[in-house]
């Protein structure tokens, strides 16, 4: 009869953080789609889409996405989550939309794997900046016009302020930036930046039924109400029509 200092050693499994990419199916990484098709189950936010999904018939699927505005899973919930599968599964896929390392939360997720000692790897993924200016055709640095690029959110923790403070850059790159629209022009406005300044609004990058908007600083500032899926919003010179 085992003891209980005989007993095996409880399983551990290894998660990875996979970037989704954009939104189409066929812009996530070789690695990315490699190990999705060998995960044993997989914890997706509200962004990845089914065609994306179908990667991975054989895995177990389970939702844990965060959509701003609607219903979602609390983060603490995830990262117990991640701790469970890790000890009932043996390949585990946290896959996130773009890349994990931006705007991703990876942070808190990497604390508790860490905390359990969990093995995890990260494989990058297409972010949605540099997706939205190929679609748009539109570079984000030109010699001599833009030498430096700022990805920045309008979301905050709880207990940050709201506002956090505009970044430098020579092209300005706002990702969830349609409710934050008018709220954006207003500052870079009142900051100095011209009225003109160009503008080019993507929204749900790569996918099917994206859309892009070319207009003004000024125009910006009037909101973009009609748009209901993820908008990019990149402001600067380099995005004047060549």
């Amino acid at each position: 009869m085992r003891t209980a200092a005989s007993q095996p050693p409880p399983r551990v499994g290894k998660v990875y953080l996979i970037g989704a990419g954009p939104g189409a199916a066929d812009l996530i990484t070789v690695r990315g789609a490699r190990i999705l098709a060998q995960a044993d189950v997989v914890l997706h936010d509200a962004l990845v889409t089914a065609e994306m999904l179908e990667l991975c018939p054989q895995a177990v699927k389970i939702s844990v996405g965060k959509r701003s505005g609607q219903r979602s899973t609390a983060q603490q919930e995830i990262n117990q989550r991640l701790l469970e599968c890790a000890a009932q599964y043996g390949i585990v896929v946290r896959l996130k939309g773009g890349d994990p390392m931006l705007f991703g939360r990876a942070d808190e997720e990497l604390r508790a794997l860490e905390s359990r000692n969990i093995p995890y790897e990260i494989v990058p993924g297409i972010t949605a900046a540099l997706a939205a200016a190929a679609s748009a055709k539109q570079p984000l640095t030109i010699r001599g016009v833009a030498r430096s690029v700022s990805l920045f959110t309008s979301s905050t923790a709880p207990d940050q302020p709201q506002e956090a403070r505009m970044p430098n850059g020579d092209t300005l790159v706002q990702y969830m930036g349609g409710r934050e629209a008018t709220a954006t022009a207003r500052r870079l406005l009142a900051l100095g930046h011209a009225p003109e300044t160009p503008v080019i609004v993507v929204e749900n990058c790569s996918r099917d039924d994206e859309r892009i908007r070319h207009l003004q600083l000024s125009g910006l500032e009037q909101g973009l109400t009609e748009c209901s899926g993820p908008v990019l919003v990149m402001i600067g010179p380099a995005l004047a029509p060549r």
